[in-house]
C-alpha cells in the first residue's frame, strides 16, 4: 500500500476505536472488564486469536493468526496478513475496494474506475488506469507493452476485454482485435471485418454473408509432442438463416453442420449426429462417444435420454431428473425444488435449493477421509456453517449470505449489523460461545474456563479450575476457590 495511505488508515483507526469506547476501558482490561454491547474482548472460538466489539455492530478489532482486522460496520474495514502478503480495504463496500496480494495491487470505484499494477510474467512492472468504458491507460517498465485508448476516439490496449490486443479508430468506423494468432479488422463493426491467421482466411457481411476457411494446421505441446489443430470450412448467408460448416477437418472427428433456420439443422460426425426440425424446438441426438440417446420436443420443456453416458426426463416445470456416472440434477416445480449431486474420486458433493436462495443445503465429503463440511442458508433468517474439523458457527439473521456465500467483503462490512445472534462451537479444541446482540449476552466456555455477561456487563460469571467470581454492576459480590477435585462448572 502507498506510504500515505498507510499513514490515513492508521490515523483513522485509532480515531474509529477511540471514538467507539469512548470511556477508560483499558483501565479495566487486567480486571476482565465486559459491557456488550458497549464494549467487550474477548478469545475467539473458531481460531486463535482475539476480538474487540464496541458500540454494538459499529467497531470491531480482530487478531487471528497472523491476520489482523479492523472495522467500521458498514463504513469500511481494512484486513492484512502478513503471513500472505495481501491486504484489503473497504469504503462502503463495494463501492470503493482495494485489493493487495504480494506485489499486485488494485484500487476500484464502483467498478468503473480502476487502479491496478503489479508484475508481469516477464518481471516488468506494470501500473492501470481505467475509467470504463471511457479511458484504459497503462505504463510498464518495459515500453512495448504501454498503451492508451480514449474509446471511441482512438486507441490500443493488451491483453483486456477478452483479447490480447485491440486497436481502434473512430469505433465503429475501425477496430482490430487480436486473440492468439487470429487477427480480425472490423470495418463499421458489426456489419464488415476481415480475418486472418495461422492457416486462416475469413470474412463477413454481416448479417447477409460470410465465409471462413482455415487449414490443417500443428502445435508442439507442453512435452514436445506435436498436436494437429483441425481446418475447418465455414460459410452463412442471411444470418442465422442458412449455415455450411465443415469442423474438425484432418482430426478423428470430422463434423459438418447443415442449417436452414428453424426447418432444420443437421450435424453429422463420426461421435455424434444430431437433426433438429424447427429449431430448437425438436431435436434427436445419436452421441456415440457418451453413448447415449436423446429426444427433444418441444425444447426445453420436454426433454428424453437414455444411455450409458446420460438419463433424462424432464417435463418443464413439472420435474426433470438427470445423472450420468459423476453428475445429478432434478428439480420438481422448478424452482420450487433443486437437487445437484457431483460424485468423483476424492469428492462428493450436493446441494438443495429452494426457490433459488430462499433456501440452500449444500455438502461437500472427502470420500478418501471422511472428512465433511455442510452449509445451511435459509434467508433471511440464518446460516449455519460446519467445516472438515468440526468446528460450527450459526448466525441469525443472513440477509445477503446466501445469495453471495464466503463473500469476504459482506462478511467484514455487513454482516455484523444484522448478527443478532451468534454461536460458535469448536469440538476440537473444546471451546464453545454464544452471544445474543452485539453481546448484550455473551457466554464462553472452554475446557478450562467460564465467562458470562449479561445486560452491559451488569452481570458477570467467571470461573476456572481454581476459582469462580461473580459481579453486580461491576462490583465483586461474591469470590470463592474452586475444590481442586472437583473441575470448573
Amino acid at each position: 500500500m502507498f506510504p500515505r495511505s498507510k499513514i490515513f488508515i492508521h490515523r483513522l483507526q485509532i480515531c474509529c476505536l477511540g471514538l467507539a469506547v469512548g470511556f477508560p476501558s483499558a483501565a479495566f482490561a487486567g480486571e476482565g472488564f465486559r459491557a456488550g454491547p458497549i464494549f467487550d474482548q474477548f478469545e475467539l472460538t473458531l481460531d486463535s486469536g482475539q476480538r474487540t466489539e464496541a458500540a454494538g455492530p459499529v467497531f470491531y478489532d480482530q487478531r487471528k493468526d497472523s491476520e489482523k482486522t479492523w472495522a467500521v460496520p458498514p463504513l469500511l474495514s481494512y484486513d492484512t496478513d502478513p503471513a500472505t502478503e495481501s491486504k484489503e480495504f473497504d469504503l462502503l463496500y463495494p463501492v470503493l475496494t482495494y485489493e493487495c496480494y504480494g506485489m499486485e495491487y488494485r484500487w476500484q470505484l464502483a467498478q468503473l474506475l480502476s487502479f491496478s499494477g503489479g508484475q508481469d510474467p516477464d518481471n516488468s512492472t506494470a501500473k492501470r488506469f481505467t475509467l470504463f468504458p471511457v479511458y484504459f491507460q497503462q505504463r510498464s517498465s518495459n515500453p512495448d507493452e504501454n498503451y492508451t485508448a480514449l474509446f471511441p476516439l482512438y486507441g490500443r490496449l493488451q491483453n483486456r476485454l477478452f483479447r490480447d490486443e485491440i486497436f481502434f479508430v473512430l469505433f465503429p468506423i475501425y477496430g482490430e482485435s487480436r486473440k492468439r494468432d487470429v487477427v480480425t479488422d472490423n470495418y463499421l463493426y458489426p456489419f464488415f471485418h476481415l480475418r486472418h491467421g495461422d492457416g486462416l482466411q475469413g470474412w463477413q457481411f454481416w448479417p447477409l454473408i460470410g465465409s471462413e476457411h482455415k487449414d490443417v494446421t500443428t502445435k508442439t505441446n507442453g512435452f514436445g509432442e506435436t498436436e494437429i489443430i483441425g481446418g475447418h470450412d465455414k460459410f452463412f448467408a442471411l444470418w442465422p438463416v442458412y449455415f455450411h460448416q465443415n469442423n474438425g477437418i484432418g482430426t478423428d472427428n470430422p463434423e459438418k453442420l447443415r442449417a436452414t433456420l428453424p426447418p432444420y439443422c443437421v450435424v453429422r460426425s463420426p461421435q455424434r449426429d444430431s437433426t433438429s426440425v424447427l429449431w430448437p424446438l425438436f431435436t434427436w441426438i445419436d452421441d456415440r462417444e457418451k453413448k447415449y440417446h436423446e429426444w427433444e420436443g418441444p425444447w426445453p420443456f420436454v426433454v428424453v435420454a437414455r444411455g450409458e453416458g446420460k438419463t433424462t426426463t424432464r417435463a418443464f416445470p413439472l420435474f426433470s431428473r438427470s445423472h450420468n456416472d459423476t453428475l445429478e440434477s432434478d428439480f420438481y416445480l422448478w424452482p420450487l425444488y433443486k437437487y445437484k449431486r457431483l460424485h468423483t474420486e476424492g469428492l462428493d458433493r450436493e446441494r438443495t435449493r429452494i426457490l433459488f436462495y430462499l433456501f440452500s443445503n449444500v455438502t461437500e465429503k472427502n470420500t478418501e477421509t471422511g472428512a465433511e463440511r455442510q452449509r445451511v442458508d435459509f434467508w433471511p433468517l440464518f446460516t449455519w456453517h460446519h467445516d472438515f474439523n468440526g468446528s460450527r458457527r450459526l448466525q441469525i439473521l443472513a440477509l445477503v449470505e446466501s445469495a453471495l456465500p464466503n463473500n469476504r467483503g459482506v462478511e467484514r462490512n455487513w454482516s455484523p449489523l444484522w448478527s443478532l445472534w451468534r454461536s460458535e462451537d469448536n469440538p476440537k479444541a473444546g471451546a464453545a460461545s454464544q452471544s445474543l446482540l452485539w453481546n448484550l449476552y455473551r457466554r464462553d466456555t472452554t475446557p478450562a474456563s467460564k465467562k458470562c455477561s449479561l445486560l452491559f456487563g451488569f452481570f458477570q460469571y467467571q470461573s476456572d479450575s481454581e476459582m469462580e467470581k461473580m459481579r453486580l454492576f461491576y462490583v465483586p459480590v461474591l469470590k470463592w476457590h474452586t475444590p481442586a477435585e472437583h473441575p470448573a462448572k
